[in-house]
């Protein structure tokens, strides 16, 4: 657990968490220890949820659920960077070829999103549930069906990166 880390003081030179800070029980504690075990650095890599909400086409326009879901957890930078004790925030686009999985990782690729085993992956849509998910899935896959989809959005076709909002914040002692 971020809350109970298993390593001594100044233990690592530096230390990460990735897209994980919205899934602990006690945020400050969490970061406090990552402080405790870091000599040099703490990197965090998170979102900014108005950033992914106004950006993401995803959550904006076919499962608002899930957006309204991560607006529940979501942990702004401001915050993230104050608790760590002052950061710096630096944005991470995301390339359109991007194989990890997570949130907007298939935002040039949007059949991903219609598969099962994919949303199982993606916290946001995992746990905000399939029957909450259906209405929009199926909006999704019909505009695919349709070709609406590469219609409306045929402007990030042309892109190789997008900034959705994920930001790296990088605390240096």
């Amino acid at each position: 657990m971020a809350e109970r880390l298993p390593l001594r003081g100044k233990a690592a030179d530096a230390v990460m968490a990735l897209l994980t800070v919205h899934h602990w029980s006690d945020l400050a504690t969490g970061l406090a220890e990552l402080r405790r075990v870091a000599r040099r650095r703490v990197v965090v890599l998170a979102w900014d949820q108005r950033v992914f909400r106004e950006r993401f086409w995803l959550v904006r326009d076919y499962l608002p659920q899930a957006a309204a879901y991560d607006d529940t957890r979501a942990v702004p930078t401001e915050r993230l960077a104050a608790l760590l004790g002052g950061a710096r925030v630096e944005s991470v686009p995301v390339p359109h070829d991007c194989t990890d999985g997570f949130g907007a990782a298939y935002w040039r690729r949007p059949h991903a999103y219609l598969d099962p085993r994919v949303r199982a992956g993606i916290s946001m849509l995992a746990q905000t549930g399939e029957d909450a998910l259906a209405p929009g899935l199926a909006a999704l896959r019909d505009d695919l069906t349709t070709g609406r989809w590469h219609e409306r959005y045929a402007d990030l076709l042309a892109l190789d990166t997008i900034d959705v909002g994920y930001r790296l914040l990088v605390a240096d002692f």
